[in-house]
């Protein structure tokens, strides 16, 4: 799925930023658009967010209680795999703030 500036990023569950060309290339109403587009992608990183703590938790306590080497390594890696995933989100997130500084500037 891609729309205007944007493209769907599995990874994340999230359509993000993909811009073909600079944003002082964009007029002041593409970059308006853009913004508006992106701030509705942006309002669900915090669900995302917290979704996959829920996930980090539940394998954090079947780690827990598990006894087999290979499963505790195998867990491990998807808990690093799902903390990898909130920094990307956090920082698309954070990302709101240079479009902004960018726009009034």
């Amino acid at each position: 799925m891609a729309e205007y500036g944007f493209v769907w990023n599995e990874r994340l569950l999230l359509l993000v930023p993909s811009l073909e060309k600079e944003w002082e290339e964009h007029t002041p109403a593409e970059q308006a658009r853009l913004i508006e587009r992106w701030e509705l992608s942006r309002g669900r990183i915090p669900d995302l967010i917290l979704n996959l703590e829920k996930i980090i938790n539940a394998k954090q306590a079947e780690l827990f209680h598990e006894e087999c080497f290979e499963r505790c390594c195998a867990l491990n890696k998807e808990i690093a795999e799902y903390a990898s995933r909130i920094n990307d989100l956090q920082i698309w997130f954070r990302m709101n703030q240079d479009l902004e500084a960018r726009r009034h500037s």
